[in-house]
């Protein structure tokens, strides 16, 4: 941009130059992209059709904006990109605390300038990255800290008295002039501080210890809340709710290949860790599934949502499982496999929010129980419903594993076992790697024992196998088998109380 060469008032006006509020220049901007066809907001998934048309009208109308989603639905993300609508460089008065446009000055400090030097009164450029304040509203937020206070030392050292605009020290919004300006988490902030804030929006005036200073502030403010803050900690006043003129839903991703995708573009997976660990498709998805069954899940707390960065988080954690049990066992290379779905329980326990019924179950057990109802939505995706197959007249392509484990069989698979333990475990079992070549012929040998596994996982789903949880692990055995040995433990109790 030519223009940052200006250095003075004189050449500014000489250069044509045309002042925008924050607002106009987001939308002069904006216009320019939409006739481009230039999508924007880069890295926002899953709301092309939603969100971000929404937004792009908020901003057309010139409208400040509230962005009401649960937790992990990028809202924060959003309002940081909006920093790309903005012009590159725009002027201002050098030395002035909050901004000034040259051609259009509200501080004191930056008229008394213009009305001393005129057209030689210098100019500087501020770059569009930092024309951006973000605040995390929590309750002991004050009025200080937002709009700002009045300053004793100053109005003692320059002997003025506080009816002086010179005294204040300017809070965040003031420094946020043609600035974009976000709160985060909006009802946490005490009722008072909102009327505040409120008082910015409508009357362009603030003020401070009963002073009252006339200041024509012009910010874009984002605002962002959650729904279930408006009854658990607080709520947005009505006067300012009313002042924000676009309210934006935010949403979950709605398929599990945009949720997919999420995880890939945020997971911190170092070069190295692509190369030595394999994960298939199947594995990838099951991550993402296990986020979809939690927020539909009775023990979970729905109003508190479940974030997208669970299974970014997940999915760390599962490379990191499989990592690590390829450096116990020095092998160059490695599968994720099933049984390292363990490793991602520490990264689901962290993120949910359990109801009393979960709590009685325990984290751990809901992890584990997520990790079950994935594996049985997304098995008949693979292979054919194991209870429409046992039920129909034709063969039973499952019988030969069935019957293998009822002839007092069992199998474990610990999440440490090296490649070749792990392929010798699974071909034990007879008809298995049979039933994974009948319905996926041509897959890689490490795809075929990662389904080979899956085909035990998913008949332990529809209850034809029993699956104990191990320490580190998991074994397999035959469904009746454990009800057999379950029901005479239940009559040896039943004769103790006789």
């Amino acid at each position: 941009m030519d223009h940052i060469n200006i250095k003075t008032l004189g050449a500014l006006k000489a250069s044509n130059y045309t002042p925008l509020s924050v607002k106009e220049e987001l939308r002069k901007n904006l216009i320019r992209q939409l006739q481009d066809k230039d999508a924007g907001f880069d890295g926002i998934l899953g709301y092309d059709e939603t969100v971000i048309p929404e937004l792009q009208t908020a901003i057309l109308s010139r409208h400040n904006i509230l962005l009401l989603g649960l937790r992990g639905q990028a809202k924060t993300r959003i309002a940081r990109l909006m920093v790309n609508l903005l012009d590159e460089y725009i002027p201002y008065v050098s030395g002035s605390e909050i901004f000034d446009d040259p051609l259009n000055p509200i501080s004191w400090y930056a008229k008394h300038e213009l009305m001393i030097h005129g057209d030689n009164t210098p100019i500087s450029w501020q770059h569009r990255s930092e024309r951006y304040t973000e605040k995390l509203a929590t309750p002991d937020v004050t009025v200080a800290d937002l709009i700002g206070d009045v300053d004793p030392i100053k109005a003692a050292t320059l002997k003025l008295t506080y009816n002086d605009e010179r005294v204040i020290h300017f809070g965040l919004i003031p420094r946020a002039h043609r600035s974009i300006f976000v709160i985060n988490e909006l009802p946490d902030l005490q009722a008072r501080i909102q009327v505040a804030l409120f008082n910015m929006l409508q009357e362009k005036d603030i003020q401070i210890r009963g002073f009252k200073l006339r200041l024509p502030l012009d910010v874009q403010f984002v605002f962002t809340a959650n729904p279930e803050d408006y009854t658990n900690r607080g709520s947005i006043v009505t006067p300012l709710k009313d002042r924000i003129e676009s309210q934006i839903l935010t949403h979950y991703p709605k398929t599990i290949a945009i949720s997919r995708k999420i995880t890939f573009q945020e997971a911190r997976i170092s070069a190295e860790q692509t190369q030595r660990i394999e994960a298939d498709g199947l594995v990838k998805d099951l991550v993402e599934q296990v986020a979809f069954e939690a927020r539909k899940s009775e023990f979970i707390d729905q109003k508190s949502g479940v974030s997208a960065r669970l299974t970014i988080s997940a999915y760390e954690n599962l490379i990191s499982t499989a990592e690590r049990r390829m450096l116990i066992n020095r092998e160059k290379t490695t599968v994720v496999r099933l049984s390292d779905l363990t490793g991602i329980i520490p990264a689901v326990t962290g993120k949910i929010e359990l109801v009393y019924e979960g709590e009685l179950e325990g984290p751990a057990k809901v992890a584990n129980t997520l990790i079950g109802k994935a594996i049985k939505s997304l098995f008949t995706r693979y292979f054919p419903d194991p209870e429409k197959a046992k039920k129909s007249k034709s063969a039973n392509p499952y019988l030969n594993i069935t019957e293998w484990f009822t002839e007092g069989h069992s199998l474990d698979i610990s999440d440490d076992l090296s490649a070749a333990q792990y392929k010798k475990e699974l071909m034990k079992v007879a008809g298995l790697k049979d039933l994974v070549k009948k319905f996926h012929p041509k897959l890689s040998e490490n795809q075929t024992l990662l389904l080979m596994e899956f085909v035990l996982h998913g008949l332990a789903e529809y209850s034809q196998l029993n699956k104990n949880y191990l320490e580190g692990g998991f074994g397999f055995s035959d469904m009746f088998d454990s009800l057999f040995n379950l029901d005479l433990e239940q009559d040896d109790d039943e004769e103790n109380y006789g």
